[in-house]
């Protein structure tokens, strides 16, 4: 009986990993073991990194919001306050994007919540 070895698997592995890590600075790219380690760490970090996206942006879309309630005499906190008793099933992404591209509507947005607040 012939003796069976992991070649194929073992290579079709490395050559994913080294696939992985082209464009990678020196033995990063060459080296399995250096490579697997760089390849190990980015999809780490970006894991990580795409959580941090989504915080990021939420963030920037709620000072955004803060800024054009200000402009109506109005804090944020009240703000969304409002919008919760009026009903208004409108994400913070689509608030900014109204505040930005269409104040008069934004503004009529605000007169809800203003109104259920009252």
């Amino acid at each position: 009986m012939p003796r069976a070895t992991n070649a194929p698997a073992s290579r079709r592995r490395r050559k994913r990993i080294l696939k992985q890590a082209r464009g990678f600075y020196g033995a990063r790219s060459k080296l399995y073991r250096q490579a697997t380690e760089a390849v190990d760490r980015a999809m780490k970090l970006a894991t990580i990194h795409r959580k941090l996206k989504k915080r990021e942006y939420r963030s920037l879309w709620i000072v955004r919001l803060s800024a054009a309630c200000r402009q109506h005499g109005m804090t944020y906190s009240r703000f969304i306050d409002g919008l919760t008793k009026a009903h208004v099933a409108l994400n913070r992404k689509m608030l900014s994007e109204i505040a930005i591209h269409d104040p008069d509507g934004f503004a009529k947005i605000v007169a809800q919540a203003k109104a259920a607040i009252a």
